[in-house]
């Protein structure tokens, strides 16, 4: 058996996320559907970076699998993307060792959100971005950013339902990219609690709207109080962009 490690993309829109669920269509499942084809009927499990929900996107997902067939990875990753449906690209397959492992070997991620600024909404952007045509005044929201980057304890920030006990995280950099309309949030870290980026994304977009304050951010985060966060933004502006590995 050899391990080969994948780095995928997806349009999450018509997906219930990332891992297998019984209630709809996911990344895993198509890519594993895909294996299956590629190996005439023997189940190949692929495991994941981590998951991404409903309508979230992934630009740089990385996922590793075990297989016996003696393809090239130039090929394997051909063989794969024509079994693969059309909102999922195979970026790359290489071998790796066999103690690569695509979840338990990370050393962080990046996770970007689009929003798109324009006075009028743009019909075809409205599965990849938020449309947000109020005042911001972005200087604040990167004073904002400063408090939040660091080792924290970031309950404020996750979504109630999360069964992480340990709520410590440390986020090594946000930058706000003004592109035209375009404002791109990137947020980097060593991991990141369920719903943390787009909590943060609404935390920042109420302090560039005159909705929440600096100083309310920081007592937010020292609060340790989901109920004191702000709204969590939509996930169609989200992308899991890039994965890092020790």
């Amino acid at each position: 058996m050899k391990r080969f490690k994948a780095v995928i993309q997806y349009d999450g829109t018509e997906f219930v996320g990332y891992q297998i669920q019984p209630n709809g269509r996911t990344v895993q499942e198509e890519i594993e559907k895909a294996l299956l084809r590629m190996h005439k009927g023997d189940v190949v499990k692929i495991v994941g970076s981590g998951r991404t929900d409903t309508g979230v996107h992934a630009k740089g997902q990385v996922i590793h699998f075990d297989s016996p067939l003696a393809i090239p990875p130039a090929k394997y990753r051909k063989a794969l993307q024509t079994f693969t449906p059309y909102d999922i690209s195979i970026v790359s397959v290489e071998e790796v060792d066999a103690d690569f492992h695509a979840r338990f070997g990370t050393a962080g991620k990046e996770y970007r959100y689009f929003v798109q600024r324009s006075e009028f909404f743009d019909p075809f952007a409205r599965h990849f971005s938020l449309h947000f045509p109020y005042k911001l005044d972005v200087s604040r929201m990167r004073e904002a950013a400063d408090v939040l980057t660091g080792e924290h304890d970031f309950t404020s920030f996750c979504a109630a339902g999360s069964s992480r006990e340990n709520k410590v995280r440390t986020v090594y950099a946000i930058e706000i990219i003004e592109e035209g309309d375009t404002l791109i949030f990137s947020f980097k870290g060593n991991g990141f609690l369920y719903n943390m980026v787009r909590i943060l994304v609404g935390t920042l977009l109420d302090v560039g709207n005159d909705r929440l304050t600096v100083a309310q951010v920081k007592a937010n985060l020292e609060a340790r109080d989901r109920t004191q966060g702000a709204k969590t933004a939509p996930p169609q502006g989200l992308y899991l962009w890039e994965v890092y590995y020790k």
